[in-house]
C-alpha cells in the first residue's frame, strides 16, 4: 500500500485539495487558472513522458559525427607502485587504433584536482589506486578500443598500500589536516555526569551506480576549441580543467549538459577527467572522441560515498539527556583530497542531527588510503555523521531502559537549547510538532506494545520499530558557491526560453524552474522551455548540489522574471498613460485599466516600442559564513528537517529481514511541485535504506574494489519498497526568503532511512529483552543482522 498526502499544520483542509503523484504524472500541465500560476502544483517533469518512452536524449544517444573516434583507458595493476616501463607498442598495433595519449602529451596543467591538487589525469611516477589511468587510446570502434587498452607491457615495482581508515591514521597518513569543533568544556561534562558510555563503529560507503555511466563526447571547433558534451553536475568545473589541460583560454570551451541518467554527487567533480581526455585527443587528432566508461571501470575508477568510523565517549542524566560528548569522525578519502574536506565538515556539522549536545567536541580525521577518491555522494557526509549520532542515542537508550524515542525527543532542540555545536543557532523548531504528528499518524506507540507482545510470543521471528528525526542544513559550506545566475529571453510570439547553470540529473530542475517562470508572467508552462545547460549562456555556474538546484536557479530566473515584468509595466504605464496599479498579469494575459491583451500581443507590442525582453538574474544566499580557526559561524541558511517511522520483521535464523511499514512526514516549506518532491522523498529513503542495509561497499587487501558488478552490489529493487509507504509533506513556509518559501528536497530525505536502520538494531535488541545495543555497522546485511542476533542471545545468556 502507499499513501501520498500533504501534511498543513496550520490548515489540514489541505489534504482535501491533494491529488496523488500518480495522479499527477497522469495530467499534462494545467492550463493557468489564476494570477498564482502553476507554482504549488503538481506538474508532470519536463521529460517524464520522453523517459517513458525512450526519446530522451542522453549524450550517448546523440548522432555522432563523421570520423568519430571511442576511447578508453589503461589503468593500473596495483594500488601502489612505482612504474618502472611503459611500452604501448602492442596497444598502437591493435586493430583500429588511431592514437595512444600519456602525460607526456599534455600541453597544460595534467592536475584536474577539483579543489587541492593530488588527481593527476595520468599516473606519473608511481600509482594511487587499482585502476588509476595510465594512457588513453583512441580507436575506430568502442570494442577495438576497450581491447586495445588492456594490450600495454607495463613493469611495475609493488608496494606496500594503505588500504583501511586504520591503516591511514596508524601511519599518520593524511589529504587534510585534523579539524575540531568545540563547544564549552565536553571533558568536564562526561566526567561528572551521573551515567556515561563509550562505543564507536564503521559506516561502509556506497556506489553511485547511475544508471548513465560516466561519459563525454568532444568536438573540436575551428578556433581551436571544443564543444564537450558532458554527464557532470558541474559544468563549469569541466569547461575551467579543460581549458588548464588544453593550455587554451576557458572561452574556448563550451561545456553542455541537457540531461544526465543520474548523479548522486558522483558527477560532480569526477565526469571531469572523461572530458579532460577526451578533450586531449579531439584536439590533437582534430576529430570528434566519445570517451564511455565501462560499467564495471565506472565502479572501479570513480570514487564512491566515503566509509567513516566513529568513536565516542558521552555523558547524560537518568532521564538520558546529553550533558557531553566527544566525537571522532574519520572518513575513508582515498588517494586525493577530491571534496573530502567539505564532505568531513559536514560529517562534523551533522554529528548532531536533531540534537541539542551541550558541551561538546568533534573532530574530523581524513586518511589517506592507497584507492581510488572517494567524492560527493547525496547528503555530502552528513548522513555519516547523523548515523553515529543516532547510534549514540540508541545505546543510551538501552542503557537506561528508556524507549528510543523518548530519548530522541527529550535530546531535540528546543527553547533555551537551540544553539548548534558550531554556534548556528536552530530558528525553526518544528520537529516536535513533526514527531508528534508521525507518532501519531503511524499509531508509534501502540504498535511499540504490539511489537514488544510479538517479539515475547516469538522465538524466531522479531519485530523492530524506530522513528528517527532528520534536520539537515541547506547551503553549500564553500561560500563561494552559494550564488547562481540565469537568462529569460521572451519571445515576440510570447514564448519563454530559460537557461540557468543547474543542470537536470531527472530531479525536475528544469521544471520547477519552468514553473517559477511561468507563474511569474501567469502563463500557461507550455510557453516556457528550459534549454541545456552550457557555459557559453550562463556563466561560472556552481554545481548541482547540496540540495540547493531550485533554491538557486529559481530564485535567479525569478530575478531575471521580475526585471522583465518590471519593465514591462513601465513600459504599460507610459505607453497607455495609466497607473502603475493597473496593470497585471493574469491567465496568459496583460490587463492594462480596462483593456486586456493576450501575453503574446502584448509581448509584440512592447518590442515594437524597443522594450527589451531578456534579463540576466543573479542570486547569493545571505547570511552564511563559517570560520574554520575557530569552528564557529552560520554556514547553512535554513534547516530541512523530517521524521520516518520503519517497522521491520527479521528472520532470526537466517537474518534476512523486511521492512513492512514505513510513515514518512518531511518538511519542504511552501512546495513548488508536490509530485516532485514526494517522488524525491521516496527515491531518496530508498536509496538510503539501501546504503543502510543491503549495499556492501569491499576491496580486497591489495586495494581492488570486489563489489564492481551490479552482480556483488546489491540496490534495493521494487520487492524492497515497503508494503506499506505512507509519506506527507509538512507545508510550513520557510521563514526565510527562498523562491516562494519552499525548501530543498533533493538530500534531506535520505536520512529518513536511517529509522530502517535503528529498527533493525531495536529487533536484534529484542533477542536480549532490549537490555543491550548490539553492535550492527552499516550496510545491515542478513550476515550482519545474524551476527548482532547472536550476540544479543550471548549477552541475554550471560546476564539470565
Amino acid at each position: 500500500m502507499r499513501n501520498t498526502r500533504p501534511y498543513d499544520p496550520l490548515a489540514k483542509k489541505a489534504q482535501q485539495n491533494s491529488t496523488t503523484e500518480s495522479d499527477a504524472i497522469r495530467q499534462r500541465p494545467k492550463k493557468i487558472k489564476s494570477s498564482k500560476g502553476v507554482a504549488g502544483k503538481e506538474c508532470i517533469h519536463e521529460s517524464a513522458i520522453k523517459h517513458v518512452l525512450g526519446s530522451a536524449i542522453y549524450t550517448d544517444d546523440m548522432p555522432e559525427l563523421p570520423r568519430t573516434l571511442h576511447m578508453a583507458a589503461g589503468g593500473s595493476r596495483f594500488s601502489r607502485a612505482k612504474i618502472l616501463s611503459m611500452n604501448l607498442e602492442p596497444v598502437l598495433a591493435s586493430p583500429g587504433v588511431v592514437a595512444v595519449f600519456t602525460k607526456d602529451d599534455v600541453p597544460g596543467n595534467s592536475d584536474i584536482g577539483p579543489v587541492f591538487p593530488g588527481d593527476p589525469l595520468f599516473a606519473e611516477n608511481e600509482t594511487l589506486f587499482v585502476g588509476q589511468p595510465l594512457f588513453v587510446v583512441a580507436a575506430e570502434t568502442y570494442e577495438q578500443a576497450c581491447a586495445a587498452a588492456e594490450l600495454a607491457d607495463i613493469e611495475y615495482q609493488e608496494l606496500t598500500p594503505d588500504i583501511t581508515v586504520e591503516q591511514g591514521i596508524k601511519n599518520q597518513s593524511f589529504v587534510l589536516p585534523e579539524h575540531t569543533i568545540e563547544s564549552g568544556d565536553p571533558d568536564h561534562a562526561i566526567k561528572t555526569s551521573a551515567r556515561s558510555l563509550t562505543g564507536s563503529g564503521y559506516i561502509r560507503g556506497q556506489e553511485h551506480l547511475y544508471l548513465e555511466g560516466h561519459i563525454a563526447y568532444v568536438q573540436p571547433l575551428e578556433d581551436g576549441g571544443v564543444h564537450v558534451f558532458t554527464s557532470s553536475q558541474h559544468p563549469t568545473e569541466v569547461q575551467k580543467l579543460v581549458a588548464e589541460v588544453l593550455n587554451i583560454g576557458s572561452h574556448k570551451v563550451i561545456a553542455e549538459v541537457r540531461r544526465m541518467g543520474g548523479g548522486f554527487g558522483g558527477k560532480e567533480t569526477q565526469a571531469a577527467a572523461l572530458a579532460c581526455s577526451a578533450a586531449l585527443a579531439a584536439v590533437k587528432l582534430n576529430r570528434p572522441i566519445k570517451y564511455r566508461m565501462p560499467r564495471k571501470h565506472d565502479m572501479e575508477r570513480t570514487g564512491k560515498r566515503h566509509d567513516f568510523s566513529y568513536e565516542y565517549s558521552v555523558g547524560f542524566n537518568e532521564d538520558g539527556i546529553f550533558n557531553g560528548i566527544d566525537m571522532t569522525l574519520a572518513g575513508l578519502c582515498g588517494c586525493s583530497p577530491d571534496l573530502s574536506q567539505g564532505i568531513v565538515d559536514r560529517a562534523m556539522f551533522h554529528a548532531d542531527n536533531a540534537y541539542f549536545l551541550n558541551q561538546s567536541r568533534v573532530v574530523g580525521l581524513s586518511p589517506k588510503t592507497h584507492t581510488v577518491s572517494n567524492t560527493a555522494f547525496r547528503g555530502f557526509g552528513g548522513p555519516q555523521g547523523m548515523v553515529a549520532i543516532e547510534a549514540v542515542i540508541d545505546d543510551i537508550s538501552r542503557e537506561l531502559n528508556i524507549d528510543p524515542l523518548t530519548v530522541r525527543k527529550r535530546n531535540l532542540y528546543r527553547p533555551g537549547a537551540n544553539t548548534t555545536h558550531y554556534s548556528q543557532p536552530v530558528e525553526q523548531l518544528v520537529l516536535q510538532d513533526i514527531i508528534a504528528e508521525v507518532e501519531n499518524s503511524s499509531d508509534y506507540w501502540a504498535r511499540r506494545e504490539a511489537i514488544k507482545t510479538f517479539n515475547t510470543e516469538n522465538t524466531y521471528v522479531k519485530k523492530g520499530l524506530a522513528l528517527t528525526p532528520v534536520k539537515f542544513g541547506i547551503s553549500f559550506t564553500a561560500q563561494h558557491l552559494n550564488q547562481a545566475a540565469a537568462l529569460v529571453h521572451i519571445y515576440t510570439d510570447g514564448t519563454i526560453l530559460v537557461n540557468h547553470g543547474g543542470t537536470e540529473m531527472g530531479q525536475g530542475l528544469h521544471t520547477k524552474i519552468a514553473q517559477i517562470v511561468a507563474n511569474e508572467f501567469c502563463v500557461d508552462i507550455d510557453r516556457v522551455q528550459v534549454s541545456a545547460t552550457r557555459t557559453d549562456k550562463v556563466a561560472n555556474t556552481s554545481p548541482t548540489a547540496a540540495s540547493s538546484g531550485t533554491d538557486l536557479n529559481g530564485y535567479a530566473a525569478k530575478l531575471a522574471c521580475d526585471e522583465i515584468r518590471t519593465n514591462l509595466i513601465a513600459f504599460a504605464v507610459e505607453h497607455f498613460s495609466v497607473e502603475k496599479e493597473s496593470v497585471r498579469f493574469e491567465d496568459s494575459c496583460v490587463f492594462v485599466g480596462e483593456e486586456s491583451y493576450t501575453f503574446a500581443k502584448f509581448c509584440q507590442l512592447a518590442y515594437m516600442n524597443r522594450i527589451s525582453l531578456m534579463a540576466h538574474g543573479h542570486y547569493k544566499t545571505p547570511k552564511i559564513y563559517y570560520d574554520r580557526a575557530s569552528g564557529k559561524g552560520h554556514p547553512f541558511f535554513y534547516f530541512a528537517n523530517g521524521a520516518a517511522c520503519a517497522e521491520v520483521l527479521v528472520d532470526c535464523l537466517t537474518g534476512e529481514y523486511k521492512v513492512q511499514r514505513v510513515d514518512i512526514l518531511h518538511d519542504v516549506g511552501h512546495s513548488i511541485n508536490p509530485a516532485l518532491d514526494i517522488g524525491q522523498i521516496e527515491g531518496a529513503f530508498i536509496q538510503g535504506m539501501g546504503w543502510l542495509t543491503t549495499e556492501e561497499l569491499l576491496w580486497d587487501e591489495k586495494g581492488r574494489v570486489l563489489s564492481n558488478t551490479p552482480a556483488t552490489y546489491k540496490i534495493p529493487t521494487a520487492f524492497d519498497v515497503p508494503r506499506e509507504f505512507n509519506v506527507s509533506l509538512y507545508q510550513s513556509a520557510n521563514p526565510e526568503n527562498t523562491v516562494f518559501n519552499s525548501k530543498a528536497v533533493g538530500e534531506p530525505p535520505l536520512m529518513l532511512a536511517i529509522s530502517v536502520w535503528s529498527a533493525l538494531r531495536d529487533a536484534c535488541s529484542s533477542v536480549a529483552n532490549y537490555q543491550c545495543s548490539p553492535p550492527l555497522d552499516p550496510p545491515a546485511t542478513p550476515e550482519k543482522v545474524l551476527a548482532a542476533i547472536e550476540y544479543a542471545r550471548a549477552f541475554q545468556s550471560n546476564h539470565s
